[in-house]
């Protein structure tokens, strides 16, 4: 009998959600929204403003990327890729980091970018066949991501039947 050394429980993991700032400027929209509405009806207003703030807050959540490592595949956003296909990932914060993001970046790169988040982690991509030279990725701990990318690339995989 084969077993997979590795779990389906991820190594990983980190919702990339919005800054304090980004949702608090979200909020703004409620007193925006009920004076416009005031002079229609105030109650209209005051619920109107609420609710759009609300679902506008609920949105920006709900539909923030994460990043994961889980069974040899690191997931960011929507892509992913084997984390047997990557180099040695590089936690960056700072004005190093900022450097990544900005005039040091290749506009080759694939990213997932995020304002409010300081941290990047840049992680070459070693397949040969890929044009992608590396992904950029913003991480509230980019060291622990970096660290979760290397206990990922040297776990020995068993293969399944």
């Amino acid at each position: 009998m084969h077993t997979d050394i590795r779990s389906s429980s991820p190594r990983y993991r980190e919702r990339l959600s919005p800054s304090l700032w980004l949702l608090v400027a979200a909020a703004v929209g409620a007193p925006m929204i009920a004076l416009v509405l005031t002079p229609v009806d105030r109650t209209l207003a005051l619920v109107a403003g609420v609710a759009f703030s609300a679902v506008l807050i609920l949105l920006l959540v709900a539909f923030s990327p994460s990043v994961t490592i889980q069974d040899g595949v690191l997931r960011a956003g929507r892509a992913h890729i084997d984390v047997d296909l990557l180099g040695d990932a590089v936690a960056l914060t700072g004005e190093e980091a900022h450097a990544a993001r900005g005039p040091g970046l290749d506009r080759r790169s694939w990213t997932l970018l995020r304002g409010g988040i300081d941290g990047v982690v840049v992680i070459p991509v070693a397949d040969a066949n890929d044009p992608t030279p590396n992904w950029v990725i913003s991480s509230r701990t980019p060291d622990r991501l970096a660290a979760a990318l290397r206990r990922a690339r040297t776990t020995p995989r068993t293969p399944g039947r």
